[in-house]
């Protein structure tokens, strides 16, 4: 879901830095060969993404919720020559898909790619991060959150996709919703958690930016 009307939300991609070609095509062969394209961060999300991490300047960058590898090239477009970035997905049948696109882009040695449970995989990464980008589960936001913070460094960032859930964080929480039961205690933990400070940006589905002040 997008908050922009579609006029403005043109207006601002065609305003905003182009996409590159190797996201052009893979933006196009996720959505003629994926059953949920829209799962995409697409052109103006992905160029927030890029030039977040291209302030950040990380070191190592952690990736919770691969898909098709759009949103990790975009991710890596800021990263350090000697840094690192770990993606984690469950979904092995996108794996060779995310490689190829991967080893296309100039960063494919700097990316290492993870199957398998995030909160499983997260504790045997030794590793520290500076920049963390979430978008997976959303039942598993405030798990996600619990396990990445002793890994961050004082000024790391927590980005945090999909936290306005098509608009439904502010409608009546119906019952078996448990995502987005989910998403709302998340959100709350962001707003009130004393080593964080957070701002949500109502771009596409919603995007936490979180500073970890230590």
């Amino acid at each position: 879901m997008d908050f922009l009307p579609e006029k403005i939300n043109d207006y601002v991609e065609k305003h905003s830095h182009p996409e590159p070609k190797l996201l052009q095509k893979l933006n196009r062969e996720t959505w003629q060969k994926q059953l949920q394209p829209r799962m995409l961060s697409g052109h103006l999300q992905g160029r927030i993404l890029s030039m977040l991490s291209k302030l950040i300047r990380p070191q190592n960058i952690l990736e919770i919720g691969t898909y098709t590898g759009y949103s990790a090239l975009c991710l890596a477009e800021g990263i350090q020559e000697n840094g690192e970035l770990h993606t984690i997905d469950i979904n092995e049948e996108l794996y060779d898909f995310q490689r190829k696109y991967f080893d296309e882009s100039p960063f494919g040695k700097q990316i290492f790619q993870h199957l398998g449970n995030a909160l499983e995989v997260i504790p045997k990464l030794e590793k520290t991060f500076d920049l963390v980008f979430i978008d997976a589960d959303k039942n598993n936001y405030p798990n996600y959150l619990e396990i990445i913070l002793p890994k961050l460094k004082k000024g790391s960032v927590i980005l945090s996709d999909n936290v306005l859930w098509s608009g439904k964080v502010v409608e009546e929480l119906k019952e078996g919703d448990d995502d987005t039961k989910a998403l709302l205690h998340y959100n709350k933990l962001l707003n009130e958690h004393s080593k964080l400070e957070t701002v949500i940006l109502p771009i596409r589905d919603g995007l936490t930016i979180s500073r970890f002040i230590g």
